[in-house]
């Protein structure tokens, strides 16, 4: 599962560099828990809970099966 979200964050990359921000990928464990930091201009955003769940984390259950949730690590 971890290399199919890393391809999925790999597709959302580009729109996150455009604004100055990346993402990395800390792990996936076996309940489906996506562990993810927001670095960049996206680390400290306002808007960064709304990139999370409104953007990566739908993506990434869309895309992923068996991923539940995600949780950002700073």
């Amino acid at each position: 599962m971890e290399e199919q979200v890393q391809e999925v964050l790999n597709k959302l990359r580009p729109y996150l560099l455009r604004d100055g921000g990346d993402v990395e990928l800390i792990d996936v464990d076996d309940d489906g828990i996506v562990l993810l930091r927001l670095m960049g201009a996206c680390g400290n955003c306002p808007s960064s809970t709304i990139t999370l769940k409104a953007g990566i984390e739908r993506a990434l259950r869309t895309e992923v099966p068996g991923v539940k949730e995600i949780e950002q690590v700073f």
